[in-house]
């Protein structure tokens, strides 16, 4: 597997022993799926379509366990297949999927508004950081989850 996959995994909370391109391929169903339905959004600028998106992940990050995103790899797929089932997610996954629903939300209201001026920023956002989850194997929401860690590691030892 290349390393690139190896470090998304990472990234997103997993461990290192549960790397392989089966979990990729089952990590990378909900940005492909989410990628659709910003293109579509964005081609309609429909404020109901992201306010559901926003809806659905917002769900996803508190209710890890019931992810449908997960669930239709679990059933689709893994069971199909009897591939082993996408685990919970951990915590810098939540934060990114948190992180895309709040933009989503806020284009959702930007769109509903009719405030397009507010929404097109946040759909130039959620656009860029689906396509860098897609196509490049980095989520930036993972990322920030990282950095604020380390951020807030380092200021405690310094307190401390």
């Amino acid at each position: 597997m290349r390393v690139s996959r190896v470090d998304f995994i990472r990234e997103l909370g997993y461990p290192v022993a549960a790397t392989d391109d089966r979990l990729y391929s089952a990590l990378m169903l909900q940005p492909r799926i989410i990628g659709v339905v910003t293109l579509l959004g964005v081609a309609l600028q429909s404020g109901a379509l992201f306010s559901v998106l926003a809806l659905v992940l917002f769900w996803s990050a508190l209710v890890p366990t019931g992810n449908p995103f997960d669930a239709i790899y679990n059933v689709v797929v893994a069971r199909r297949r009897g591939l082993e089932r996408v685990a919970p997610a951990p915590a810098p996954r939540r934060f990114a999927m948190t992180m895309a629903a709040t933009v989503a939300f806020a284009i959702g209201v930007g769109l509903l508004a009719n405030i397009r001026v507010v929404a097109w920023p946040f759909e130039a956002l959620l656009v860029v950081a689906v396509a860098g989850v897609v196509f490049a194997n980095r989520c930036v929401g993972a990322t920030l989850y990282h950095a604020v860690r380390r951020r807030l590691s380092t200021l405690r030892r310094a307190v401390a």
